[in-house]
């Protein structure tokens, strides 16, 4: 009897609670569908969004059980240390709160918007195509770390192929139909169930392998309780995810959207910050469930890493309650639609915004670019079931993505801040960086950096991945820099909208759809307040709200990285 309950590896129970998942949120995204009136709404949710959602909408759209099973999966391989495969954004969070501001103050429905209005319209055409390039390989990740989830928990039974296809098609409908207000909305949901999926194995983890003093006798190898690895994540390699966090992070697509959906500049810095923060609290329990996953199974090693959180989820879960596997994966693609969706539309409004409008076809109705914003969204996850049937684990898709995504970097924080930044050095700095990327990547150079670089800068007779961060950055800057200075500035009128724009608040009832840095009507331009007084430089003073936030979430990062530091002396 018990097993005619069970249908591809699942029981009665757990395919009911899929199945009311899916029913309430193809609702929502049909209820939200009737929202939509304009790019806004589509885009931006008519930047109408409360601190709740904004909370949830920041964590959502940057967690997902992908990067559970990155993280556990790497956490496999090289002990504690994994952490840092999510946590290479810990230390850039603190900024957010310094961030967040600018990305509302722009007036601007896609990052894009920011390099056409500060540099040309030939800068955000290439961004788009970065942009749209570097969610496509994230939505890529994601799917195939859903896939490979999934594929644990049933056995094969529901072969991670089948898995990524229906999160596909599931994707497209929502985020289609419902633009972001459907992502905002179903993120608070999704949130919740990400939330669950986090932490409803790591209990029964822990106590199956004895906590951390059975994991210990069982592993037997002080190296894996170690947040610095003897491999490849050493000293070196967490600073340069930390340093390539905090560059690109404000190039990724849909952080315009995270910050800026808000109704004010408060609830931009309060979801973007402490959405993020809630995400790095997660990461402790994947680290953790990974690390039980090593104990559990010493005698019979688990085939592939990325499999090892949802082996820990199957051999755990349904000896305690009916239809908790259900629960953990809808709570798995709650977290995966979560960020797919939200990306989705981003990538969608770059092309279509940035692009399509720019240089195909200008000057049509709202109507028709929805349309064609709709059609992009099907292209774009098209593309990232292609690449998510095409990189071989998760760690691997993650590498390239943490790789492409500070691609344009140099170009958004030298023209923030520097007057000087010209076209010309941002395409520089993104072709050259680029250019970098790829070579220190090819086997030839391997070869050769194996043979002539020092030992530090090698591993598994590779160009340390670290080092390539490293040379593909400062080639982006450098580049960027010098060619700025031998290059046509931009002209001062143009330089004066822009930086008008950022030091003037958002006032009170401001519209949602004037145009990006423009200052609607009753505004009254900022007056410039700098750091240094230098006529080509523009780094603003910090305000006393920004400082106490920033020195505040400086105070948790520094609190979770002694907790984790505690963990880890447990039983030693």
């Amino acid at each position: 009897m018990q097993d005619s309950l069970h249908i591809l590896g699942l029981s009665i129970w757990d395919w009911a609670a899929l199945g009311g998942y899916i029913i309430g949120i193809t609702i929502i995204g049909v209820w939200a569908s009737k929202r939509i009136h304009d790019t806004a709404d589509f885009y931006m949710a008519g930047r109408k969004t409360n601190r709740l959602l904004m909370v949830f909408f920041a964590f959502g759209v940057g967690t997902s059980g992908n990067d559970a099973v990155g993280v556990s999966s790497r956490t496999y391989t090289d002990g504690m240390a994994g952490i840092w495969y999510q946590w290479l954004w810990l230390f850039a969070t603190p900024f957010y709160w310094i961030i967040a501001p600018f990305f509302r103050r722009m007036r601007a429905l896609t990052t894009g918007d920011y390099f056409e209005y500060r540099y040309n319209t030939s800068v955000a055409g290439l961004y788009s195509i970065v942009g749209v390039m570097q969610l496509t390989f994230n939505i890529g990740v994601l799917f195939l770390g859903a896939g490979a989830m999934t594929e644990a928990i049933t056995q094969g039974a529901i072969p991670r192929g089948m898995t990524i296809a229906i999160m596909a098609a599931a994707t497209l409908i929502i985020g289609i139909a419902g633009g972001l207000t459907a992502a905002i909305l179903t993120d608070l949901i999704q949130g919740i169930l990400t939330i669950v999926l986090s932490f409803i194995l790591l209990p029964f983890a822990l106590h199956t392998v004895g906590y951390m003093t059975g994991m210990r006798a069982a592993i037997n190898n002080p190296d894996m309780f170690s947040l610095v690895s003897p491999g490849e994540i050493n000293l070196f390699h967490i600073f340069m995810f930390a340093v390539i966090a905090l560059v690109g992070i404000v190039t990724q697509p849909h952080m315009m959207g995270v910050a800026a959906a808000g109704r004010n500049e408060m609830d931009g810095r309060i979801g973007m910050t402490w959405g993020n923060m809630l995400k790095r609290v997660c990461t402790i329990a994947w680290m953790l469930t990974g690390l039980a996953g090593v104990a559990m199974f010493m005698e019979q090693p688990i085939a592939h890493p990325d499999l090892v959180y949802g082996e820990v989820a199957r051999t755990l879960l349904p000896a305690i309650a009916p239809g908790l596997v259900g629960v953990f994966l809808a709570a798995l693609i709650a977290s995966v639609m979560s960020s797919c969706d939200a990306q989705m539309i981003s990538s969608s409004g770059l092309f279509t915004h940035n692009f399509y409008r720019r240089f195909i076809v200008r000057g049509r109705d709202e109507r028709h670019y929805l349309k064609v914003g709709r059609v992009t969204s099907f292209v774009i996850i098209a593309g990232a079931l292609l690449f998510a049937n095409t990189v071989s684990d998760v760690p691997r898709g993650l590498e390239w993505f943490f790789s492409i995504q500070a691609l344009m970097g140099a170009a958004f924080w030298i023209g923030l801040f520097w007057r000087g930044a010209t076209p010309a050095g941002a395409w520089a700095g993104t072709v050259i960086a680029f250019a970098v990327l790829i070579i220190t990547d090819r086997a030839f150079f391997h070869a050769w950096a194996t043979n002539n670089l020092p030992d530090f800068m090698i591993f598994n007779d590779q160009f340390r991945l670290s080092w390539r961060m490293a040379s593909y950055l400062s080639a982006g800057f450098g580049s960027a820099i010098l060619v700025s200075l031998v290059t046509k500035r931009v002209p001062d009128a143009q330089l004066q909208r822009f930086y008008d724009c950022l030091r003037t608040p958002i006032i009170p009832d401001e519209p949602s759809c004037v145009e990006p840095f423009k200052l609607p009507e009753g505004a009254t331009p900022g007056k410039p307040d700098k750091l240094i007084n230098h006529p080509d430089l523009e780094i603003p003073r910090p305000s006393a709200a920004g400082m106490i936030g920033f020195v505040v979430c400086w105070a948790v990062v520094i609190a979770m990285v002694a907790f984790v530091y505690w963990v880890a002396s447990i039983g030693a």
